[in-house]
């Protein structure tokens, strides 16, 4: 890989960062530190990585928690593994019972918008199957967190204040109490720079590890879950839960220019990444080719075309109306890219039978190295707290349709299209590393981008989280970031791209996400982003 730091044509923020014995980065210093604590208590890349989960759910709860879902990518004794923690709708939340109550599109709030928590159930699973300490172990940072606090920094404080206008106007009474109960002080968001104490949390975590959690899903949690979702207006029975199990899946990738690009099979929307890579290979790309109008171009109207793809054909595999193989051949990725010209074009799906959010990696001296990811969706989810628990649940269930007979129709058991996406890179069945690139809709964008500025523009992995990014939002709608170009930016523009030039500083729609790709001398090197909070430790 490409470990220089040389100049690029955009200014870079940090270094990226060497070691030796282990590396971990995660979207949050506490969390980080709790990584790196794991690795020094002689854990190994996957204990590191379910330490980081449980911080992460304590201190950085306007984008992720207890009540939300994950997915892990991990390499281990030289085979790689993928796990999908997301879980179902309640058996009794479907498209009849939406549409007797009026509901023309999925709410983004509420108990209608809540599917099965898959989190705890993820973290059990990973320590079981390749953990080194014991599971109980995995909890300690986070409970140090929880009980004796943390600062609130500047995107979390921004989030409880803005989630707390948000649900105020929408929720119930009872329900934004218990909201406000657990993430307010004395009814009002907490400043920057204030100490936040979640004991319910606590408790929960402490649960949660003497069970293994099995007190979530078939014991005291689940049944606080189902009671308080009975006398709320919400669609849980105890069976929703009692069934619930993680999926062992098989990872799916497509080859870049000789390097292997994998990510999780949907539900998840990794292979929208995965569709435009295979589109743009077919383009070639020079280093100094970064940012222009031509490259930019070609980047905007691949990736319009794989979300319109994903969003006509992926959800939960059972319901899928074409298969994943179809999808990423060579033949449908040739017959998309021959829509492409030198005008912006409105995304349109094609038919391949005819031709909130954090982000962590951690990586150890034994060659285990680990991509995952965890949220609650839009920003604390729901709204829904579990009173006297601290569970705030995930939103999940916004991301089903309601139009009947398409593939992500709502229905009871099932798993909705899912945002969270982990990635990592290979090359000849040999272990790159892990990456990813966080924040909704921009993953599979951020993941092109990443990839690209690594594989096309030989960036390091800094510099490929530092260079300025784009967000397709919808049709010919692009937010790009205020680094690039003015004459690229008006280039662009007469080409039919509807840009609008946005200050991270002010704004992030482009994402957080870490890197750590294993050097030709055997050594780890990582990046973190430099638009948040993110944070890398090594030693």
């Amino acid at each position: 890989m490409h470990n220089k730091d040389i100049s690029y044509p955009f200014p870079s923020r940090r270094r990226t960062l060497y070691a030796k014995r282990g590396l971990v980065g995660s979207t949050h210093p506490v969390a980080s530190e709790a990584g790196l604590h794991i690795l020094r208590q002689g854990g190994n890349a996957i204990d590191a990585a379910v330490a980081m989960a449980i911080t992460l759910s304590s201190v950085e709860p306007t984008a992720n928690g207890i009540g939300g879902d994950n997915f892990a990518i991990v390499w281990h004794n030289g085979k790689m593994y993928g796990l999908n923690s997301s879980g179902p709708a309640p058996m009794a939340l479907n498209l009849d019972t939406l549409e007797r109550k009026g509901y023309k599109t999925m709410p983004d709030s509420g108990w209608e918008s809540v599917t099965v928590p898959g989190a705890p159930a993820g973290w059990a699973a990973l320590s079981e199957r390749f953990g080194k300490l014991p599971f109980g172990e995995l909890f300690e940072p986070a409970l140090e967190a929880t009980e004796n606090g943390v600062a609130v920094t500047g995107d979390i404080g921004m989030g409880i204040e803005q989630s707390a206008k948000y649900y105020k106007k929408v929720l119930s009474e009872e329900m934004f109490s218990s909201f406000a109960d657990t993430f307010m002080s004395n009814g009002k968001p907490y400043n920057i720079g204030d100490i936040i104490r979640l004991p319910h949390h606590a408790k929960t975590l402490r649960s949660i590890a003497e069970t293994k959690a099995e007190s979530f899903y078939r014991g005291e949690i689940s049944e606080r879950l189902v009671d308080f979702s009975k006398k709320t207006g919400g669609y849980f029975e105890v069976d929703d839960f009692a069934n619930y199990k993680p999926e062992w899946v098989n990872p799916i990738s497509v080859n870049y220019r000789g390097y292997d690009v994998w990510e999780l099979p949907p539900n998840g929307q990794g292979i929208c990444a995965l569709l435009a890579l295979n589109i743009l290979k077919g383009f070639e790309f020079s280093p100094e080719s970064f940012g222009s109008t031509r490259t930019l171009h070609l980047q905007f109207e691949a990736m319009k075309l794989a979300f319109a793809d994903a969003a006509k054909h992926v959800a939960d595999p059972k319901y899928m109306d074409v298969s994943i193989e179809e999808l990423l051949s060579d033949a449908y990725a040739t017959t998309r890219r021959s829509h492409i010209t030198e005008a912006a074009l409105e995304p349109f799906y094609g038919n391949p039978k005819s031709g909130g959010t954090v982000y962590f990696v951690a990586a150890d001296g034994d060659g285990n190295m680990v991509s995952m990811i965890q949220s609650n969706y839009a920003g604390f989810g729901s709204g829904i707290v579990l009173p006297g628990w601290g569970i705030a649940l995930h939103n999940r269930a916004a991301n089903f349709s309601l139009e009947r007979g398409h593939v992500n129709a709502l229905a009871g058991g099932k798993r909705p299209y899912n945002t969270i996406i982990p990635g990592f890179l290979t090359r000849d069945n040999m272990p790159i590393g892990p990456f990813g690139v966080m924040g909704g809709f921009m993953q599979p964008q951020g993941h092109m981008q990443v990839i690209m500025n690594t594989v096309d523009f030989n960036m390091n992995p800094q510099a490929a989280l530092d260079a300025p990014r784009f967000c397709w939002k919808k049709d010919k709608v692009i937010d790009v970031e205020s680094a690039i170009s003015l004459a690229v930016f008006a280039e662009l523009r007469m080409r039919g791209h509807e840009l609008t030039a946005v200050n991270p500083g002010d704004a992030n729609p482009f994402g957080r996400g870490q890197i750590i790709w294993r050097t030709e001398s055997d050594t780890l090197s990582g990046g973190t982003e430099p638009r948040g909070d993110g944070c890398m430790y090594g030693y």
